[in-house]
């Protein structure tokens, strides 16, 4: 296999030896980083009685270049995650070979859905009916495979704070969920959060993973397929992993401290 990066992908001697020295140097930081965070997931899941292969890590690359993603590709990495379709587009298209799936994770404007579309084989952000028309507008049109969608819950909102924030409240899931299930073209996965800013569960990510777990339960519990559990960061992974999350989010501590403008 071959991209336009590198030549010969994934992976193998021919590859490594086409590097410049300074591709190696990020190759090797970027596998000495994962190593720390396998190590944190594998403590987190035995900590929790849970197998390693029930947590998938995916890697934040927004406001990374297609480069560093080529370079996690070959160090092993499966699922990589986008928050800007304006970023993500073009570095989906420049790694369309590589053995990766892409995850949409960031707020999602309906006039970038038939991009998105195009790319992602997850949507982690679906927090309102008229998104779930556009998608399956935008599925249909592009006549491609049933898209993953997340329900993307705000447990702040529960309390009344967090209006502006991205996601529904937790007294809204279900029925989201029960749309997202019966509209054509779309599949739903699971459910997707992000440790509050504000309310009672603020500070206390250990407190919102529980709370979370029990709105990911009652979901599974009317749609048995949708197994997905996205939460946990760079920062919070061992409390989400011990709440039952299935997916953790990690950036930072993957491809380090991110540009003001990320």
């Amino acid at each position: 296999m071959t991209n336009d990066i590198y030549g010969p992908f994934p992976g193998g001697p021919d590859w490594l030896a086409a590097l410049t020295d300074r591709q190696r140097s990020r190759y090797e930081q970027l596998g000495t980083n994962l190593e720390v965070v396998e190590r944190r997931i594998v403590d987190a899941c035995a900590a929790a009685g849970r197998k390693r292969e029930d947590v998938t890590l995916v890697v934040v690359t927004k406001t990374y270049p297609a480069e560093d993603t080529a370079l996690l590709a070959g160090l092993g990495v499966t699922d990589v995650a986008e928050n800007r379709d304006q970023d993500a587009a073009p570095k989906a298209e420049t790694c369309l070979e590589l053995p990766l799936t892409w995850h949409f994770v960031g707020q999602l404007q309906t006039n970038k859905v038939r991009s998105v579309v195009r790319y992602a084989d997850l949507v982690h952000s679906v927090d309102r009916a008229r998104l779930v028309e556009s998608l399956a507008a935008a599925v249909a049109k592009a006549e491609r495979a049933p898209l993953g969608c997340l329900v993307q819950v705000a447990l702040d909102k529960a309390d009344g704070e967090g209006e502006h924030r991205a996601g529904v409240a937790p007294s809204e899931v279900a029925a989201l969920a029960d749309r997202i299930a019966d509209t054509p073209g779309l599949r739903l996965d699971g459910v997707m959060t992000v440790a509050p800013l504000a309310g009672p569960l603020a500070g206390d990510p250990a407190a919102a993973f529980a709370r979370f777990a029990e709105i990911a339960s009652a979901v599974r519990a009317s749609h048995p397929a949708a197994t997905m559990v996205s939460a946990g960061m760079s920062g919070d992974l061992e409390q989400a992993i011990a709440a039952g999350a299935t997916h953790v989010r990690v950036g930072t501590a993957v491809l380090g401290v991110r540009s003001p403008l990320g």
